[in-house]
């Protein structure tokens, strides 16, 4: 059973179809090639997990757009959520809403 979705081939994360423990084994292809990672977090149904390493200040993409820039170094099959990324939206922690 596929367990992720990567929704574009520049995207450096991809989207849990169901939730995820550590050391579950993820297939993605990657610059052509598949890759198996290994999950390092829980990750929660529909929630995203990374496919390919990022240092901080990276962009995170998702659907071929930046989403975020990673405010930690993220490795691949690390949960990417709020601990690790700054979003690129609009935000309601901050005043004036914007990051």
């Amino acid at each position: 059973m596929k367990n992720i979705v990567v929704l574009n081939d520049q995207d450096n994360v991809a989207t849990s179809l169901l939730a995820l423990e550590p050391n579950a084994t993820i297939q993605v292809h990657i610059d052509g090639s598949e890759e198996t990672i290994s999950v390092r977090d829980e990750v929660p149904f529909g929630h995203k997990v990374a496919i390919r390493p990022m240092s901080v200040g990276d962009n995170v993409l998702k659907y071929g757009e930046v989403i975020g820039k990673a405010s930690l170094a993220i490795s691949p099959g690390d949960w990417v959520h709020t601990h690790n990324v700054e979003s690129a939206r609009a935000r309601g922690d901050i005043e004036g809403g914007a990051a």
